[in-house]
Parts: C-alpha cells; structure tokens; sequence
C-alpha cells in the first residue's frame, strides 16, 4: 500500500504556486497545501490586507492562519523523491491538441520526443528508444516533433520526396524524376539543401551586418537626440541670457534717459525759479517807487516836489526781458524714444524671419532630395536684400536694395569697414542657413552670382576679396555666351542652356550649392557638395569692366511668389 501512494500524479503532490513538488508541505484550513515559502510570500505581498485567501479556492480567512508543517505529507514526498517514481508519466507528458503525439502509443498517447525523416512518423522517448538499439535504424534522421511530415510523401506516387527539381523549384520523389519531370534539373534534396544552406548563411551573414548597422544606427541616432537636447537647452540657456541682457539694456537706457531728463528739469526749473525771484524783486522795488511818485505828486510845495524828483525818477535798470519759447520742451525727447523703438522694432521685425527659419530649418536626419521643379525650389525661396554697407562704390543698389547696377561713376557711399573697395561687389543682408532658394536676373557682361562667408577679405584687389577667387565664397561667372565655375581660384567650365535668369539653391547643413538656367524648363547647370562651416551670404558682382569696354550691367535678385 505503500508503494502505491508514492504512485500519486506529480500534479497532485506539486504547488499550485511554483508548480514543483512540494518543499516544506503545510495544509490551510480550506484543506489545500501548499510550500511553506510559496504561501507565506503569497499572503506576505497581500499584507496590507486584512483579509487572506486560498490561492486555488478563494476561500478567505478573517486572521492569518499559522503555519505547520505538515510532517505526513512530508514523509510521503521524501518516499517519492528516493524511489524516483516522480518522473512516471503524468498529465504534463500526455499529448494535447497542439503537441506532435507519439505514433506508437496506444490510447492516451504521449508527446512525441522525436520525428524520423525516413520512418515519416514520430515517437516518445520510449518508443524512440529502437532507433538507439536496432542497428538499422541507427541510420535514420531524426529532428524534433514535427507535424508536417506527410508533406515529405509525393502525393502522386505516395515515395518519400528525397530529391529536387530546380527546374521547377520544387521537392520530388525518384518516379517524379523519371516521369513528368524527366529531363528537368535535379538533384538529391541533400544536395539543394547544402546549396541553399550557403545561401541561406550568407544571408544570414548580410542580415547580421545589417543589424550591426541598424544597431549602430540607433546608438548614433540616440547621441544624436542627446546632441539635439543638449543643443537645444544650450540654445535656449544662452537665448534668455541674450534676452536678458537685451533687456537689461533697454532697462537702463531707460533709466539714463529719466535720470537725464530729471536733471535738466531741476536745471531749468531752478533757472526759471532764480529769474523768476529777480524779477518779483524788481516788481516789489517799482511798487515801492511807484507809490513814492505817487506820493512826491501829490506835495503841493513847489521846492520840495522839486528838491525830492532828481531822486525818485531815475529807475534802475530793468531785468532784461525774456522770450519764451512754445510750450514744448521734453517733446522730443518722446519722439527720439519712439523713434529708436521704431528702429528697433524694424531689426527685430527683420531679424526675427532669420531666428524663426534658422530654428525650424534644423535638420538632424539625412537632407531630403533636391527639389526636381521650380515649384518645389520656389517652397524654400527667401526674401534677400542686398547690404548698402557692403557695396563698391561703383555700384548703385535700388528697387528696395534688390538691384544692383554698375555704374561709370562712384556713388556716394559712407565709409564702412564691410565696404568692398577693389572688386565691383555686394553682400546680402541677410544670413542664409538651411535651406534657402532665390533667382537672379542679370543683363550685361561678367555678372557674378555667389555665395560667401562674412569674413571674406574687403579692403583691396587681391585675389583674397574676389568671388571665387579664394576658400571664402563660391562664384558662377554669366557671360553672354558661357558660364564658369570659381572655387579658391579654380575655374570649371559649366555648360547648359543660356538664360538671363539663373536659379541658385542652398542645403546649408547637407553641403550643396546648386545653380539652374531658369526658362520654360530647369536646367542644373553646376552643383558644389561641400561642407559650409559658416553662414552664407548671397553675394553679386560684376567683371566686364576687366576685359571689355565699359557696358552697364545689372543683376537682381528677384520677388519670389
């Protein structure tokens, strides 16, 4: 009898809780057992409340049980662990509807252990045990459970398929070989398999590169987002530090124009209340006067009145009259307040497209492709004015600073340090970055459309000012009949339809600078890939002075719609 409870399921003598044998048994009061640590840890995470429960039956207990070790239970799974009879088949062994099942089982049947390739059928490790014993089938190939076997039997000649037809792509048995596809190439199915097996690694071999790849991908991807949140905290750190100084700027303007104001307004009331006091004197010293006169005119003795007069009618001299101006006197002060206020609205005003692009323009990922019609360029044009403060002196800006003309004479121009003195040439004033796209439209000859950093060279005809002619600026030269391409004094022939309009398209951040014949059609005439270290600046110029005789020539940069 003995021997026949350690027969018991191990389902039956296991923990509904860790669903092993059980350690340490102790039975609750509903009469279900359970390890001594599983149910302790159990109600342990259900402390906070007061009421415990059965984890299998849900019965709940007003107080904690105690915990006793169950010493009979205990005993009887000590037997079972030594007769080592807790690994007959149990329930977990059996097959169910999605396990392979032993095909030589009877009744309930087991899970199978292994699949044979040349019986076409599958065993539990009992009946598994032949192909281990019987020398025969110690040749057969065995893999794990498989349900698909009877896909391995022709369905038209009922034969193992143990060959392949590549002609048709396509498992076959040795009849197949012999009958509809006689003829077709084949081979063994061995043989493909060791072929698509090379395959199937170098596959294997370009996939794992490409997760190498994708893997270092994500990690730069990752820096990158920590880059772009470190910049941007960096951006917006240093912008409120601007601000704030830019406010504390004004704010003391402010201040020195009260204080200034208060000043004078002491001084000139002071001034005002000291003449005024002068002459409220004076006005007491002619009433008293007066009423002496007064008096002296009233005396009927003849000597006396004429003894008295000498003394009383010559007056003092009078304070000098004054002329007071309109009631205006701080008035202007306003008007010059709001007048900066104007200017610098009008800086901000223009500046602030230039903050707004350059923050909404930044661009982490790979640039996107070059616009392919005017259309798509025309998305990204920039209004582009050019610098007064930067052009020769033989150069007349109008239409809004858009257009520049050369001129026979010199213009009569400020001195500026941004001027260009030796070369026929202008600056944008605006700052382009990111991506930028705007049209010139020129007449003459040797007109010259660039870009260029602001620290280009100025004063001067070196080579180190000229567009084109140095590592600072990048040039396409228009001539009537050709145009050339300049890079640190590098000429490059560009061929491509003539046009008096020329496009020019900047990637600031991608590297490309790209100018396009603009007709009917758009046609690329030169593309630069480069890195741009700097902002950019549009730049214009003229040449024809150099090899012709004079000619006017214009070049505007013109409204986009």
């Amino acid at each position: 009898m003995a021997r026949k409870g350690v027969q018991l399921d191990r389902e039956t003598m296991s923990c509904s809780i860790c669903l092993d044998l059980l350690k340490d048994p102790v039975a609750i009061p509903c009469g279900h057992s359970y390890c001594m640590n599983c149910i302790k840890s159990f109600w342990d995470e259900d402390k906070e409340k007061e009421i415990h429960s059965c984890p299998q039956c849900r019965q709940t207990f007003t107080q904690r049980p105690v915990l006793v070790k169950n010493t009979m239970l205990a005993v009887l799974l000590e037997e079972l662990k030594k007769t080592g009879l807790q690994a007959a088949p149990a329930d977990l062994c059996y097959a169910g509807p999605e396990d392979v099942s032993c095909d030589v089982c009877t009744g309930r049947k087991l899970k199978a252990f292994k699949s044979c390739l040349v019986c076409l059928a599958s065993y539990c490790e009992k009946h598994l045990q032949r192909h281990f014993d019987a020398a025969p089938l110690k040749k057969h190939k065995l893999v794990d459970p498989s349900k698909k076997l009877q896909e391995n039997i022709c369905p038209r000649h009922d034969e193992v398929m143990k060959m392949f037809c590549r002609t048709d792509q396509q498992c076959i048995c040795y009849l197949c070989s012999v009958d509809e596809h006689k003829g077709h190439d084949t081979v063994s199915a061995a043989a493909e398999r060791t072929e698509r097996q090379r395959e199937l690694e170098v596959s294997r071999q370009n996939i794992q590169q490409r997760i190498q790849d994708r893997e270092k991908d994500v990690k730069e991807l990752q820096q990158q987002v920590e880059a772009i949140n470190r910049s941007a905290d960096e951006a917006v750190e240093d912008s409120e530090k601007i601000f704030v100084e830019l406010i504390s700027l004004i704010q003391k303007r402010s201040s020195d124009v009260k204080q200034q104001v208060r000043s004078q307004q002491e001084t000139e009331v002071s001034r005002v209340k000291e003449l005024q006091e002068k002459m409220e004197q004076e006005i007491t010293e002619l009433k008293r006067k007066d009423a002496e006169m007064k008096k002296l005119s009233h005396t009927e003795d003849h000597n006396q009145f004429l003894h008295n007069y000498p003394s009383l009618s010559a007056l003092s001299e009078s304070t000098s009259s004054i002329n007071i101006r309109p009631l205006r006197y701080f008035e202007d002060v306003t008007a010059a307040v709001s007048e900066l206020r104007d200017k610098l609205q009008d800086v901000l005003r223009e500046k602030w497209t230039n903050v707004s692009l350059t923050v909404t323009e930044v661009d982490v990922l790979l640039p996107q492709p070059e616009p392919k019609t005017r259309a798509g360029f025309l998305r990204y044009s920039h209004e582009i004015t050019l610098d007064p403060n930067t052009a020769n002196t033989q150069l007349l800006l109008s239409e809004g600073n858009r257009k520049a003309t050369l001129m026979n004479q010199h213009q009569s121009y400020s001195s500026h340090p941004d001027r260009f003195t030796g070369w026929w040439q202008v600056l944008s004033r605006e700052s382009l970055s990111g991506r930028c796209y705007w049209e010139v439209e020129w007449r003459g000859r040797g007109v010259c459309l660039a870009v260029a950093y602001k620290n280009i060279n100025r004063a001067g005809s070196s080579a180190e000012c000229g567009f084109g002619y140095n590592d600072k600026s990048w040039a396409l030269i228009c001539n009537n009949n050709s145009y050339t391409f300049w890079y640190n004094d590098v000429q490059t022939p560009v061929s491509g339809p003539l046009s008096s309009r020329v496009g020019v398209y900047l990637d600031h951040s991608a590297g490309i600078l790209s100018f396009y014949s603009i007709s009917e059609t758009v046609t690329l005439l030169h593309r630069v890939q480069t890195t741009f270290t700097q902002p950019l600046y549009a730049g214009l110029g003229f040449y024809s002075g150099f090899w012709f005789p004079y000619i006017e020539s214009t070049a505007e940069i013109c409204k986009l719609k």
